[in-house]
């Protein structure tokens, strides 16, 4: 049972609530608008930009360093596995069942939760920035980063994600790159043309294989893979262009523009990113708040999954209850206990420092 036995209270029927609301990217209004709701209940004044919404504690002084509290309200798609209904708010053996329960409405309930423990103190040496944000799950222009002007100055911010309240201090980031081999179309069964298609594995393998000079001490290497491809229009002609994606996954050993030059340098092909905004993420793990959580027997270690820590260009802590291994699933679920144990540690954690 958590020691906040109010705002776990409270926490837990804004989760059910929640859930109960269709919330999938881009069209999360409704549930922006029971968040307002909530916090215009607890008199605390909040701000909005489409579907985004913020507050900042009552004593807030700009002269002093700002920890910003964010996790997303947006939702994934419930994927075609589902036995129950993915909007039903269902309480089971200890388990609370819905679409987005563990991903992330945990995190953002009890981060909530956190920010109204603090919310009237006058002793603070910090402020806080309460951000519930849209579109995370698609990494969407208007999501975090389309206020991230709006809130002022941030110093350090706690990501909201499933991580057991283990401390993720890196976390990877993410180029998805389309490239084309280009040859010339012949007919097959003459002597003629110039096979895309075998210029396109040379890179492929190129992509499967090589190494980076420089590892992250958390993260290891980045990893690329080649997943989609595309080349040929009929049997009997050499195919001209063969088209194919690459994801790659990189880390704080290098900048996605440094990653992003190397590769060019090294393969033949025609790479283009679809976007180098979503960078690895690393604090060092000296940071105040990391040592506050590991004196706290919590574990650090780096994820490589990515969060809105992408779009964040502030030391930050992706941290939350819940697991990430349920995130997405069918019959996606959270313990209640790891709610009650979520504010608990947040606020534990937080008050090492503030």
């Amino acid at each position: 049972m958590s020691k906040h036995i109010q705002l776990f209270e409270e926490s837990l029927e804004l989760l059910k609530a929640l859930i109960t609301i269709s919330s999938l990217s881009r069209e999360e209004h409704l549930t922006a608008d029971l968040i307002v709701q909530f916090l215009d209940k607890k008199n605390v004044k909040s701000y909005r930009k489409g579907n985004n919404v913020w507050a900042y504690n009552q004593y807030y002084d700009a002269k002093k360093p700002t920890i910003l509290l964010n996790s997303h309200h947006d939702t994934v798609k419930p994927n075609t596995g589902y036995t129950r209904d993915p909007f039903s708010a269902d309480i089971e053996e200890g388990k609370l069942f819905g679409l987005g329960s563990n991903d992330a409405g945990g995190c953002l309930v009890s981060l909530i939760a956190a920010f109204l423990h603090f919310y009237d103190r006058t002793d603070l040496n910090y402020n806080f920035c309460l951000a519930a944000s849209a579109e995370e799950e698609v990494s969407g222009i208007n999501g975090i980063e389309s206020i991230l002007s709006e809130l002022g100055p941030l110093d350090f911010a706690i990501v909201g994600e499933p991580t057991l309240m283990d401390l993720a201090i890196a976390e990877k980031g993410l180029m998805v790159l389309d490239c084309t081999a280009l040859g010339t179309a012949g007919h097959a069964a003459r002597d003629e043309g110039e096979n895309a298609l075998y210029k396109a594995i040379q890179d492929i393998e190129w992509f499967r294989t090589f190494q980076f000079d420089r590892e992250s001490k958390v993260l290891g290497s980045i990893k690329m893979s080649v997943t989609m491809i595309h080349a040929g229009s009929q049997h009997n002609v050499v195919p001209a262009t063969c088209d194919y994606v690459v994801d790659v996954r990189t880390t704080d050993a290098y900048t996605n523009e440094e990653t992003l030059a190397i590769i060019k340098q090294h393969v033949k092909s025609d790479v283009r990113a679809r976007s180098i905004r979503l960078n690895s993420s690393h604090i060092p793990e000296d940071h105040p708040f990391v040592l506050a959580g590991l004196s706290l027997g919590k574990k650090s270690y780096g994820s490589p999954t990515m969060s809105d820590q992408a779009l964040l260009r502030i030391p930050s802590v992706k941290l939350g209850p819940g697991y990430s291994g349920r995130s997405h699933m069918a019959d996606e679920f959270i313990y209640i206990d790891e709610i009650g144990n979520g504010i608990d540690d947040y606020i534990s954690i937080l008050e090492k420092i503030v």
